[in-house]
């Protein structure tokens, strides 16, 4: 295949978005960022289409996470998001999930408030309030996002560089439906992480700004103007309520939440 035609071929996608996808596929690691770094949000998240366009599965839901700092004051937003495709969903059944990361990249267990989306969003809509956002939410619910990528500095670039791949996700896990979540009372909704049975946070959503609700109202406007609006039925993680908690291949982590434990154990991808 002669250069002409390999760039031709990449033009309908992203040399970086395939680099990407290609890594996670075979499980194996990025040392060097695959290309120029992204400069905008409408760049990375040019870069993560192209690769939604070349993953194999359908999307089951999407993560949102936060953005903040020098990066929120330039980027003039305070979220970004990433798809979450169908085999990394997994409900919780209370016995040990056995997980896979990418071990020459970044790993690391974050337990989020998880919402069920209720109803599709209708095509053209591409504004939302809060009030339009608490009518898409069927309910919230206890979750952990597994987050992974190839790359090892998938951290160290900034946001954009995390939108690039899929927003650094890796597994959704839905545990149960929080009680009353309707009446929002967020201080009383306690999460706890353990990395290998040692606490590494404890925190209620309240640190959030605008909550899981604001979260789900930014992912609502992000997807539908980017022409992938979302779908009843699709599960969509909040936000990092303890933190970001780095983890690695052969570790043990938990979450806990009114009673509830989501247990997994980190294998290699």
């Amino acid at each position: 295949m002669s250069e002409e035609t390999k760039t031709q071929n990449l033009a309908g996608s992203d040399a970086r978005a395939e680099a990407f996808v290609t890594a996670r596929r075979s499980g194996s690691g990025i040392d060097v960022y695959p290309g120029e770094l992204p400069a905008s949000l409408d760049e990375a998240y040019a870069i993560q289409d192209a690769a939604i366009a070349l993953w194999p599965t359908a999307i089951a839901g999407w993560k949102v996470g936060r953005i903040t700092g020098e990066h929120e004051a330039k980027l003039g937003h305070d979220r970004l998001v990433g798809p979450v495709f169908e085999e990394f969903f997994h409900r919780n059944s209370g016995d040990v999930l056995e997980l896979p990361v990418y071990v020459e990249g970044f790993a690391a267990v974050e337990g989020e408030v998880t919402a069920v989306i209720s109803k599709d969003v209708p095509a053209g809509k591409t504004n939302f309030t809060t009030e339009d956002a608490l009518e898409y939410i069927g309910a919230l619910h206890f979750g952990v996002e597994l987050a992974s990528s190839p790359f090892k500095g998938i951290n160290d670039f900034g946001p954009l560089v995390t939108i690039s791949d899929f927003g650094n996700n890796r597994g959704l896990i839905i545990g149960q439906e929080i009680a009353d979540w309707r009446d929002m009372n967020l201080s009383d909704w306690t999460f706890e992480t353990f990395v290998n049975e040692q606490s590494v946070g404890r925190a209620t959503p309240e640190g959030i700004p605008g909550g899981p609700v604001e979260s789900v109202r930014y992912l609502l406007e992000n997807t539908a103007k980017r022409g992938l609006p979302l779908k009843a039925g699709m599960m969509v993680l909040t936000g990092a309520v303890t933190g970001v908690h780095e983890a690695f291949a052969g570790d043990s982590a938990s979450v806990t939440l009114a009673g509830e434990e989501i247990s997994l154990r980190l294998t290699e991808a």
